[in-house]
């Protein structure tokens, strides 16, 4: 019966610390990211294979060039909390196959209104998460 008793006890903890393992990965997973590839942007539109967001917000698209400076936005998305897969956002002008986009990951705060993206190059409203000073993006090359 003992020998049952600590058995049981053992798998218990290792039960207890896999769950709390895998709740605090969980957790560390929540951190921004975006996660994309080159893609055809023909019918419009351009998809974030996944967006993890700390907060709601938005996913960005800005026109981008080899000194990796984010320009005009040229599409956006809405964010919810945590892991987002597929976020397609509408481009608001034309791309053409060669152009580099930048998918950027934006706040949704300091705006005058909450769910409306209200972004401009520079500005603070909605603007981009920095974490650790740098920019959360992904760098794509239109088709």
């Amino acid at each position: 019966m003992k020998k049952h008793l600590k058995t049981t006890a053992l798998m218990a903890a290792l039960v207890s610390g896999a769950l709390t393992t895998g709740i605090a990965q969980a957790g560390m997973n929540q951190e921004a990211q975006v996660w994309a590839d080159d893609q055809a942007v023909s019918e419009g539109t351009v998809t974030a294979k996944k967006v993890t967001a700390e907060a709601n917000g938005w996913l960005v698209v800005h026109r981008t060039n080899k000194t990796m400076k984010p320009g005009p936005v040229v599409g956006h998305a809405p964010l919810k909390k945590g892991e987002n897969m597929d976020v397609s956002a509408i481009l608001t002008e034309e791309v053409k196959s060669g152009d580099m986009l930048m998918l950027m990951v934006h706040a949704e705060d300091g705006g005058m209104k909450t769910g409306i993206f209200e972004y401009t190059l520079g500005a603070k409203a909605d603007g981009p998460i920095k974490k650790d000073g740098k920019l959360v993006i992904s760098t794509i090359t239109a088709k």
